[in-house]
């Protein structure tokens, strides 16, 4: 049985992308610079999309600082010492802290959108990040004048007025990362923590209508960086009832790297049938 595809995630940067991104950071480029060097590799990489035959291509987040962070980019009320996500070849991944309310995205997914659509006529899918993700922004102390309940009710407009740009620019579907959808039952088996992810994301899906859900779609995997993941040990089966329960219209499953995909698309087959995505 053929399994229907995607481009799914980021693809490699270029070696000249990440020196230009480093010597930014050092301040040995200006932002006029390092922006020639973004769109370089943009065009390069929706190009190389296009030759696939796709028949919706992506930017390849090549210009995002990163899928989970962008939206943090020119915002001010951030620590560095927020969670860490650690992998299982030993490195980890350390989220910023919020320090203050109310919190508001600094870049938001349609920019990037924007950026894509100059070297591309075809359908074009936006990455972005979910609302449970940042979720994990907030300490666990209440940051003083600033309740977690009230961050959430920030998180789930700024969140939904993300993907709501991505649509009113002609994004043919919008792609939510939901990549600590496994992370969560790693962390507390109970599953407590991912019931309260699905929850979160669905407040920000009771947003758009019927219609518009039919566009956004929800991608799970086990978190790769550095040729690890964060939690390829947590059993599928744990994850997919719940995942279900999101109220999006398209489901992107990572299933390239599963020792046994097909028992994957067994339960999956329980459930309803969706779109499995290709690697990456």
């Amino acid at each position: 049985m053929p399994i229907p595809t995607e481009p799914i995630g980021s693809i490699p940067r270029p070696a000249e992308l990440l020196a230009a991104r480093q010597a930014f950071a050092e301040g040995r480029m200006t932002a006029a610079e390092f922006a020639r060097a973004g769109e370089a590799a943009l065009r390069d990489t929706i190009h190389r999309l296009e030759e696939t035959g796709s028949p919706v291509i992506t930017d390849g987040e090549q210009t995002k600082p990163s899928f989970a962070t962008y939206p943090l980019e020119g915002i001010s009320n951030l620590a560095p010492d927020g969670v860490v996500i650690p992998f299982e070849d030993g490195h980890t991944r350390q989220l910023p802290r919020l320090t203050a309310g109310p919190f508001r995205y600094g870049t938001r997914a349609s920019t990037y959108l924007a950026a894509a659509r100059r070297f591309t006529g075809l359908p074009l899918k936006q990455a972005v990040i979910s609302a449970s993700a940042l979720s994990l922004l907030y300490p666990g102390t209440e940051i003083p004048g600033y309740p977690r309940e009230q961050f959430l009710e920030d998180l789930v407009a700024e969140a939904a007025a993300d993907i709501r740009g991505c649509l009113d620019q002609g994004a043919d579907s919008v792609q939510i990362d939901f990549t600590e959808g496994r992370l969560a039952l790693k962390l507390d088996s109970s599953g407590g923590l991912l019931a309260s992810f699905i929850a979160l994301n669905n407040r920000v899906l009771e947003h758009f209508s019927p219609e518009e859900r039919r566009r956004i779609g929800v991608h799970t995997c086990p978190g790769g960086d550095r040729d690890a993941t964060h939690s390829a040990a947590v059993d599928y089966a744990g994850l997919l009832p719940a995942l279900f329960q999101l109220h999006a219209g398209r489901f992107y499953i990572q299933l390239a790297s599963e020792k046994d995909p097909e028992r994957v698309l067994e339960i999956i087959g329980r459930h309803r049938p969706i779109r499995p995505s290709s690697p990456g």
